[in-house]
């Protein structure tokens, strides 16, 4: 059987000049024969946590045929996400997105799962960010897209950002650099799509923008300004997101037995 892993490549100080790695391309997945399913489900959960069981996400799908000037509300296929975005600076770390006191809630319980959804982002400084991410009382977000800039999700190793994340109605966030546990995260729970931009799109957009992003093109169109941004490509963690996460994405390659009902 085989078995999967991420070896994102080491980043540099701040101090040097070598430009950032890209993680699509430095996350390789790695497959090494193994014995048997036992072996493989062992390695899978050294190298990455105990496997949850998050509820799923519905998928509001839409035709495959080309996206009008003006589309409707949030839709999302497995290649293309539409819909308003929020927009937040740099260095935005994992006590923004949900604070240390939720980290009580159990993703694998679905209320609890509702709950961090009403917490995401609920640490960012209302000074600077005056528009909430998610209404006061309420579970889910209007902002299915969340545009970012460097270093987005630092700080701790907590799963639960992406998951929060996830739990509130984003697709995908699109930020020019990510601290690579939350980009590793992203892909392990399959919550989020976590996309590079080629550019600063944070300072192209503003909360509240209608975009769409088709991942087969690698380009975010902003339907507000008419404007077009490239995106870095999704690489070999694409299926593994699109699965619903590792241990989706294992099973579904028959590298571990699929849960019984």
């Amino acid at each position: 059987m085989a078995a999967i892993s991420f070896t994102p490549s080491t980043s540099p100080s701040p101090s040097q000049s070598s430009p950032k790695p890209n993680l699509f391309s430095s996350c390789k997945l790695s497959f090494s024969l193994l014995n048997n399913a036992t072996a493989t489900a062992t390695h899978l959960t050294k190298c990455f946590f105990k496997p949850k069981s998050y509820p799923s996400k519905p998928l509001t799908l839409c035709c495959a045929s080309t996206a009008p000037s003006s589309p409707s509300p949030s839709t999302t296929t497995k290649t293309t996400f539409h819909g308003v975005c929020y927009v937040v600076g740099d260095n935005i770390d994992t006590d923004q997105i949900i604070p240390a006191e939720h980290l009580t809630l159990v993703p694998s319980k679905p209320d609890e799962y509702q709950k961090l959804g009403s917490f995401a982002l609920c640490g960012l400084p209302a000074a600077k960010y005056p528009i909430p991410f998610v209404e006061p009382n309420e579970f889910k977000t209007k902002f299915s897209i969340l545009i970012a800039g460097d270093n987005f999700g630092c700080g701790s190793s907590r799963e639960h950002a992406p998951v929060a994340l996830g739990a509130a109605g984003v697709t995908a966030v699109v930020a020019e650099s990510y601290a690579r546990i939350f980009f590793r995260n992203s892909v392990a729970t399959g919550e989020v799509y976590p996309l590079e931009s080629e550019i600063r799109v944070c300072e192209e957009c503003k909360t509240g923008d209608v975009v769409t992003i088709e991942l087969g093109d690698g380009r975010l169109i902003n339907h507000s300004t008419g404007k077009e941004y490239k995106l870095k490509a999704v690489g070999d963690v694409g299926p593994v997101i699109e699965a619903g996460g590792i241990f989706a994405y294992a099973r579904k390659m028959g590298m571990i037995p699929t849960q019984s009902a």
